[in-house]
């Protein structure tokens, strides 16, 4: 950015004049650092989250034709401003009359960004991405106001003899999956959440991780409770369900998807096109007649990833080119993003405590 005052001719005496306009020049520079980070960090921010959704749909739909998924993440984003400042000066002296000077000033601000790239491999790999999810991030999940359903199904695959469909949690099965008994139980708890008749507490009993649903007095006579416990096919403790990964009739045995289980669990709302079915490039699950089975069945209400060779740009939250196909959430599909919004929170809670390692790749954009 340039500031520039062009050559002026002044009668004497020139000399104040001159250092008067440069002190400008450079004390309105010195206000354009603030100015600058007021317009630059908004950028920044709003590049860094639409690349990271990018980046989140991209794998989803990479896993759903089997392709490797691979995270890539901005680990540091460094901003260098320069400023440089210049000043000229002349002098003229006529034969008769005063004398005339001509001076100048201006000063140039530049921004060079450094964007710091790290892979997701190793410790870290294993950390966020094939860890199985913690009890304590499922309760903290739910106080921070996710649907005790929708987060049930992300991130449970089993509770007790209760199947929500477990080989989905991979690569896409040929089988049709179990799903519609949990998808029942969950929906059960819903209704309790909605009415503020359940609460869920984390605690530790003996160093085993358990998730406590409490029902309140008014609801544990219900016909709804009764429901709950004839499918769970446990008796609650004093109004109290205990959940946990350990064996014990007395408990709700759960087994917790990973980050990747989640997001394999999710690929299956991935629509490819017919083109890519006819051709064998994805998985196509049949049912026992032969019919092909329809996976909006399971995550209908969760996650639908459209495609299209065309679409309106203002009417999807994130899209992504694959296979020479779009790939898009629609805006106004508003389970498809709040589930979307739940995934990249568990995404980043999986982060945990890992030890950093040295960048792979920093690139100086603004060189």
């Amino acid at each position: 950015m340039w500031l520039a005052f062009p050559p002026t001719p002044f009668k004497r005496p020139g000399l104040p004049a001159l250092i008067l306009a440069l002190a400008m020049a450079v004390s309105g520079c010195t206000s354009l650092g603030a100015d600058r980070l007021q317009g630059e960090r908004s950028n920044y921010n709003v590049a860094i989250q639409r690349t990271n959704d990018q980046q989140l749909l991209l794998n989803l739909v990479r896993l759903k034709y089997r392709d490797t998924p691979y995270f890539l993440e901005v680990s540091s984003v460094a901003s260098q401003f320069t400023m440089t400042t210049n000043a000229n000066a002349n002098a003229s002296v006529p034969e008769a009359g005063f004398s005339v000077f001509g001076f100048g000033a201006g000063a140039q601000m530049q921004d060079k960004p450094t964007i710091t790239y790290s892979p997701l491999q190793g410790d870290k790999f294993i950390q966020r991405v094939l860890t199985p999810i913690t009890m304590q991030t499922v309760t903290l999940l739910y106080h921070s106001g996710w649907r005790v359903d929708r987060l049930f199904r992300l991130c449970f695959q089993r509770m007790n003899r209760l199947k929500n469909a477990p080989g989905a949690s991979g690569p896409t099965p040929s089988r049709p999956p179990e799903f519609e008994t949990f998808t029942r139980v969950v929906s059960i708890l819903r209704t309790f959440q909605k009415d503020d008749l359940m609460e869920l507490q984390y605690i530790e009993e003996n160093e085993v991780p358990m998730i406590v649903i409490k029902l309140d007095e008014e609801v544990q006579g219900s016909e709804d409770a009764r429901m709950l416990s004839e499918l769970l096919e446990v008796a609650p403790i004093n109004g109290n369900y205990y959940v946990s990964a350990v064996n014990d009739p007395r408990f709700i045995r759960v087994q917790t998807r990973s980050l990747l289980g989640v997001m394999y669990y999710l690929s299956q709302g991935v629509e490819v096109p017919e083109e890519h079915v006819n051709k064998g490039k994805v998985t196509v699950t049949r049912n026992e007649d032969g019919s092909r089975f329809d996976w909006q069945q399971l995550t209908g209400t969760l996650l639908r990833v459209r495609n299209g060779e065309d679409y309106q740009s203002d009417s999807f939250a994130v899209s992504i080119l694959h296979r020479n196909t779009w790939f898009y959430i629609d805006d106004s599909d508003l389970n498809s993003k709040s589930t979307f919004s739940l995934l990249s929170q568990i995404f980043s809670l999986q982060a945990g405590k890992v030890p950093s390692s040295a960048p792979l790749l920093t690139l100086p954009i603004g060189q």
